[in-house]
């Protein structure tokens, strides 16, 4: 890959540009916000775009977008192979299909890595290194499409894991849309805290919370767009913690001595949580080495 094109200059796509500019791919940026690019081009992620042709086409737009932005880039030809970071992929693959968009040059993506704090300024070439990348190619994509799009995952430090959309979006539900909710329940309680609470708030509070720290307006985009699967998670979540508070309650701790002991398990069942790499691998099935955001 010579040539990219980063549509969306906010902390992922920046964050993309930033990484390819490092392997010395020339990089454009567009944004519907003029000062979101300047500001991305400041920090050395590229230049912007004017219409030059490039082999791939990176959509870092909300999901709601995506189909639109797709169409619009394809009627221009702008490049070759088109990807998009969208955090649900079978909303807006409905969109691209309903469009009437050439399928077989778009590889739908998500690089499963992010910060609570957003923006250009917040973007960091190294934000996708070690981490997986879910890529849900449809039978209509085109196999060189798939190449160049999993050698952007690769230049980007990223390793490719292969899903389809719909188990890409249950995953999603699980470990990163419903715990994102929980963390922002968790961190609304603070509101009605005292002083002296929150002065003793110690480093585990910081690491539950951490995340709900996010663009609110960006999150109920996303929630929206995988809403029932969040929904189921979150029902079975509100379950356990009902039975915990009854338990409390009652004085019956069994219940709780069972949550702890099955969040433990879960918590086991994490993949690279001591640091270690995410393997390179096609998912069939239900989906592992998703975890993250």
């Amino acid at each position: 890959m010579k040539k990219a094109l980063v549509v969306g200059t906010g902390l992922i796509g920046t964050s993309v540009a930033l990484a390819l500019r490092e392997k010395r791919v020339t990089v454009y940026l567009s944004d519907v916000d003029a000062r979101a690019v300047g500001l991305a081009e400041e920090f050395g992620a590229g230049e912007e775009w004017t219409g030059q042709e490039v082999d791939l086409a990176v959509l870092a737009v909300p999901p709601h977008l995506v189909g639109e932005r797709l169409a619009d880039l394809q009627k221009r030809g702008a490049a070759r192979v088109y990807t998009d970071v969208a955090s649900v992929k079978v909303d807006p693959i409905a969109d691209v299909a309903r469009l009437g968009c050439d399928r077989a040059s778009y590889v739908p993506g998500h690089p499963l890595a992010g910060r609570e704090r957003s923006g250009p300024a917040a973007a960091r070439a190294d934000l996708f290194l070690g981490r997986p990348w879910a890529l849900c190619p449809g039978p209509e994509t085109d196999a060189d499409a798939v190449r160049l799009v999993r050698e952007l995952v690769s230049m980007c430090g990223a390793n490719a894991v292969t899903v389809g959309a719909r188990e890409h979006d249950s995953a999603m539900a699980l470990v990163s849309h419903a715990p994102h909710v929980v963390a922002s329940a968790v961190a609304a309680s603070l509101e009605g805290g005292d002083e002296i609470a929150l002065g003793l708030a110690g480093q585990g509070l910081r690491d539950v919370t951490r995340i709900a720290a996010g663009n609110p307006l960006l999150w109920r985009m996303i929630l929206s767009g995988n809403a029932l699967p969040v929904a189921g998670v979150l029902e079975r979540i509100a379950a356990d913690l009902a039975a915990a508070a009854a338990a409390l309650r009652s004085g019956e701790l069994d219940a709780v001595t069972d949550l702890l002991w099955r969040g433990v398990n879960g918590h086991g069942r994490i993949p690279g949580r001591h640091g270690g790499p995410v393997r390179d691998d096609t998912v069939g099935g239900t989906p592992a080495g998703l975890a993250g955001r």
